[in-house]
């Protein structure tokens, strides 16, 4: 015996660490992992009017069975009569039944089991820009992109603002702005998902480009939340060639109404003039160049036919 003892300690000599514990300690995420942690929370479901509850007394089925709740949170107990139940867990309506039984002097000693077999108001309801607007429940701990993801994610439309309002603080939204990087949206929707809460997905902004452009139409201001009078003026396709670079405005609606303010367009095309930042519901307006006509009468023409008219574009200096 003390041979195989010593042949045993030689091998674990020979081998000083088994691959089973290297294997193990690779299958444990790094604590200085650069990927961002979502620690979603989990909330106690609580016992809603429309929720189907099964009660189950023990060794007494004459008082078990399926309830509904009603609409004031009630459910009706067998001899026991109605009881309040709602905003409570199943563990503590456990409770509230056995102590509604004690009082009445039904059972003296009762053992009561609740299972909420429907949860008719534990959902998140989408709105906005998700593909699939609607409602989704949350009988678990769930992030918000979680949560964007089972409704198809965001539409091309989506703006950078999500608004977060609790059933219980309707008058105190929260509201999380989108980033542009991966990790950062991961981190900055790392925000408390509640049952019965609101989610809206903002529409992206738009900006209007009018007058002598290429391509004049809207755009939206995408996630990033900047767009500029350059990248205005790309979307457009550019200038035309008749464009007056110079009396270009921009028309911003305040709360004082409309207000125009002048756009030194071409400074800006020529890099001497700062970039200018739009905002949502902006109209940038390069007018037409007037056209001066002459009349320029040829050397010689016959009476009675039309002299030829002539127009002149504005030049662009250099």
């Amino acid at each position: 015996m003390k041979r195989y003892s010593a042949l045993f300690t030689m091998l674990l000599t020979a081998f000083p660490l088994p691959l089973v514990a290297q294997n193990a300690s690779s299958l444990t995420p790094a604590a200085e992992s650069s990927l961002p942690v979502v620690n979603a929370t989990a909330h106690p479901l609580q016992i809603s009017a429309g929720d189907l509850v099964e009660i189950s007394v023990f060794d007494t089925p004459d008082l078990s069975g399926k309830l509904r709740v009603d609409e004031h949170g009630n459910i009706a107990l067998p001899l026991a009569g109605d009881l309040t139940v709602s905003q409570m867990t199943a563990e503590q309506a456990a409770h509230a039944i056995e102590e509604k039984l004690l009082r009445e002097e039904i059972l003296k000693d009762p053992h009561v089991l609740v299972t909420v077999l429907e949860y008719s108001t534990q959902g998140v309801t989408l709105l906005g820009e998700v593909k699939q607007p609607g409602i989704y429940p949350l009988l678990g701990p769930h992030a918000l992109l979680d949560l964007i993801s089972a409704a198809g994610g965001f539409t091309p439309e989506a703006g950078e603002l999500v608004t977060i309002t609790h059933r219980a603080e309707p008058n105190n939204p929260v509201g999380v702005k989108m980033g542009t990087k991966p990790g950062n949206t991961t981190r900055s929707f790392n925000v408390d998902i509640r049952p019965g809460d609101t989610i809206v997905v903002s529409h992206a902004g738009i900006v209007y480009v009018v007058g002598d452009v290429g391509k004049p139409g809207g755009f939206l201001i995408q996630r990033n939340g900047h767009l500029t009078v350059l990248r205005a003026m790309a979307l457009a396709q550019g200038p035309n060639r008749t464009a007056a670079l110079n009396s270009a405005k921009l028309i911003r609606q305040t709360d004082d109404g409309r207000e125009e303010l002048a756009v030194p367009l071409r400074k800006i095309l020529s890099n001497k003039a700062p970039d200018q930042t739009l905002a949502d519901g902006d109209i940038l307006f390069i007018p037409l160049a007037r056209l001066r006509m002459r009349w320029s009468p040829p050397k010689a023409f016959c009476l009675g036919q039309p002299a030829p008219l002539y127009i002149e574009f504005p030049k662009r200096p250099a």
